[in-house]
């Protein structure tokens, strides 16, 4: 029997670049994948211009609604002065395109390398920046984008794992313990209702440009709505005493632009569980596309899963500690 290809497979040299060419562009037959899983992302060289960065969406996740209104919320940004990097428009204003079955956006090429978040300067200007986007994400909600909720992130997450990929042997651990952990969870984002505001949504390193001594963001694929602190956590690293020191630095530079909640560091080990339920899932649910099983080959396995519960079962005792306290 043969298997169907998956849908990226299809995404050739060629077929990329007569995306590109299908918006009015000549490209110079230069293609280059860069580091992109959830959806393809290519460099394309451009005749007598500068190389443009075209993004495929994965087919079936979002909704063109969704994909334009993550578009509108850079353009909101980019409007009041932000550095984030936002796709081109055609004449008409529309920044994303059809091509072949595929949904597809370009972007300018810019430079930069990872922020040094060990770096309590540059921290301090991370923490400008995203009280600027959160004074701009604050005016209005999303419509059409999702909710960061313990259903979705976490229950959905440990059922599919639950129900195909956990062994044998871990099932009753995994099952006892997500309970416990959902449960907490939901405990806690039950008490005093945080405010929820539009965000990045996967802020960390990765997702930010270093150049001209300034930050860039990059990436809003999981912008949604959650609190304010969901794009701060990701930024703390160490021990409790250099979190503390890290996140003083942050609040600091966000508190110019944008009031941080104290009440919402409670949120950080909820968050961070959340996270680590969804990324297990994140990796289950691509399985069947070949890049994930090459990337990621110690996914699914015994020691995987082992370590996992292991993994769980230490946050579950950080859930119970005292939050991160501002000093």
């Amino acid at each position: 029997m043969t298997e169907t290809p998956h849908p990226f497979q299809t995404l050739t040299p060629g077929f990329v670049m007569d995306a590109v060419e299908s918006r009015g562009f000549r490209c110079d037959c230069r293609t280059f994948a860069l580091n992109s899983y959830e959806n393809r992302v290519y460099q394309v060289g451009i005749e007598d211009a500068e190389p443009l960065i075209v993004k495929f969406y994965r087919p079936q996740r979002w909704s063109d609604e969704q994909i334009d209104e993550e578009h509108r919320f850079c353009f909101e940004l980019a409007d009041h002065e932000l550095p984030v990097v936002v796709p081109l428009c055609d004449e008409a204003g529309r920044s994303l395109f059809h091509f072949g079955g595929f949904r597809f956006a370009l972007y300018p090429r810019k430079g930069g390398h990872a922020p040094e978040l060990d770096n309590l300067d540059n921290l301090l200007i991370l923490g400008r920046l995203l009280g600027r986007i959160h004074r701009v994400g604050a005016l209005r909600p999303f419509e059409q984008r999702p909710r960061l909720d313990c259903r979705s992130f976490g229950r959905d997450s440990a059922a599919l794992i639950s129900d195909r990929f956990i062994p044998v042997e871990y099932k009753k651990t995994y099952d006892v313990l997500t309970d416990e952990l959902l449960s907490a969870v939901d405990g806690i984002l039950n008490q005093g209702s945080p405010r929820y505001i539009r965000t990045h949504g996967d802020c960390h390193a990765g997702n930010i440009l270093w150049r001209d001594n300034a930050p860039h963001f990059v990436d809003f694929d999981d912008a949604r709505m959650a609190p304010a602190v969901q794009d701060l956590w990701m930024m703390l690293s160490g021990d409790r005493a250099r979190q503390t020191a890290q996140l003083a630095e942050i609040v600091d530079g966000y508190n110019e632009f944008y009031d941080f909640h104290p009440a919402e560091l409670r949120l950080v080990e909820t968050l961070r569980t959340l996270r680590m339920l969804h990324y297990s899932a994140w990796l289950a649910r691509r399985w069947d596309d070949p890049a994930f099983p090459a990337h990621f080959p110690w996914f699914n396995t015994v020691r995987y899963w082992g370590e996992q519960v292991l993994y769980l079962r230490e946050q579950l005792a950080a859930l119970t500690e005292p939050p991160l306290q501002l000093i």
